[in-house]
This record gives C-alpha cells, sequence and structure tokens, in this order.
C-alpha cells in the first residue's frame, strides 16, 4: 500500500512538473526598421570589341587598348580599376567555314567619387563602349548602417513586447526566441547618366543621378508573459 501510494506521488509530481515546463501564454511577432541610403558606389564595365581574319591581330588589338585604358585610369587615385573577361571566336560564314574572329574584353571601374569616375568614362569612351553603370551601397556604409538598425530594432522589439504585455496585463517577460535577419535591400530604380551618348567630339563628363536604396533589418521573436 505505501509502495503504490509512493509510485502516485511521484507520477503526481512527474505529471506537474511536465505541466509547469510546457509553454504557455507566448505570443509571436516581428518589427521591422528600415531607413533610406543615398548609393555611394558606382561600378560600371566598359569594353572592346575588334573583328579580323588573323586570331593574334585580334588579341593584339584588345591588349592594347585595354592596357592603354588602364594606363589612363592609373591616374585616377579615386577610381579603382580592374581588368574584366576577355575573350576570342570564330565568327562563321554561309559555307559554315570560319570568316573572321571577333574578341570582346572589358575593364571594371569602381569608385565612390563619381565625379573623377565620370571623367575617366569621358577619357575612356574613344576607345571603349560603356556597357553599363549601377549604383548601390559600399560596404562598409552598409555595414555602420545595419549595425544602426540592429540597436534600434530590438530596441523596437523591446517596446512592442512592453506594449503586448501590458494589453494583456502580465507583470512581465521573457524572451523565449530572437532572430535578427539584416540582409534586406530595396534598390529604388531612379539612378540616371547624363551625357554619355554625346557625339565624341563635344563629349561632356557623365553626369550621375545615384538614386537610394532602402536597408532594411527585421526581428523575428517570441515571448513568454509572465
Amino acid at each position: 500500500m505505501l509502495r503504490s501510494i509512493l509510485l502516485y506521488g511521484l507520477l503526481l509530481f512527474a505529471l506537474t512538473a511536465q505541466a509547469d515546463a510546457e509553454p504557455y501564454n507566448r505570443v509571436d511577432f516581428q518589427v521591422d526598421v528600415s531607413r533610406e541610403i543615398s548609393n555611394d558606389l558606382l561600378t560600371t564595365n566598359m569594353s572592346v570589341e575588334f573583328q579580323d581574319k588573323q586570331p593574334a591581330r585580334v588579341a593584339q588589338h584588345l591588349n592594347a587598348s585595354l592596357n592603354a585604358a588602364l594606363q589612363k585610369a592609373a591616374a585616377y587615385g579615386t577610381v579603382k580599376t580592374t581588368s574584366g573577361s576577355q575573350n576570342t571566336y570564330p565568327v562563321y560564314g554561309k559555307s559554315n567555314q570560319i570568316d573572321a574572329w571577333r574578341g570582346h574584353g572589358e575593364i571594371r571601374i569602381e569608385s565612390r567619387d563619381f565625379k573623377a569616375a565620370g571623367e575617366l568614362i569621358m577619357q575612356l569612351q574613344s576607345m571603349l563602349q560603356l556597357s553599363d553603370v549601377q549604383f548601390g551601397i559600399a560596404p562598409d556604409t552598409r555595414a555602420n548602417v545595419e549595425s544602426t538598425l540592429v540597436t534600434e530594432a530590438i530596441k523596437a522589439f523591446q517596446n512592442r513586447a512592453d506594449a503586448i504585455r501590458l494589453a494583456l496585463g502580465a507583470k512581465t517577460y521573457k524572451i523565449v526566441y530572437l532572430s535578427i535577419n539584416n540582409g534586406g535591400m530595396s534598390p529604388h530604380p531612379i539612378a540616371m547618366l547624363r551625357g554619355a551618348a554625346v557625339a565624341q567630339t563635344a563629349m561632356p563628363a557623365p553626369e550621375f543621378a545615384s538614386g537610394e536604396t532602402r536597408i532594411t533589418v527585421q526581428i523575428n521573436g517570441t515571448i513568454e508573459i509572465q
């Protein structure tokens, strides 16, 4: 009889402990904070193409053009210029025979100094074609903004948790789960390039309107009110 009572007591204690350990009064929610940041990094590719019967002359022309471009770019200390892709491929005629060889080479331009980049592009357009211009946020700028937004998002999460606690008449709360996502970037498609298509005889330096990017930090979490 005593043994049965002890077993019953242990079973009741285990069930009570299990019930106490089960989650209760938990609320899931998320907060978002965003900021519009002016794009501070310009990247573009400039390319050259050449066709000839001899592949060696194609390669020679590409190398000469790209090397000359890199030499001009070296005078712009605030502009980073690197070699891009370079390839040569056959051009086939009607008889499916190789009629010529065509080569394509690129350089990549990257800078925060839009004025200097525009001047360099103007200089290079006499020998290279401007492929595209893109604007974005520099890595260190993004990191600094995201650090600030994380702090703001955590504060917003705490304020929301307090509001939930008060609305439900609880005394306090504890954070059960917290996830921070700082990968949100939405570039606004308003970046513009002006003056790049003017005839070379009267070519001005391109003017840029870089636009803005929205950076967002999101926090998903669970609180348990008590």
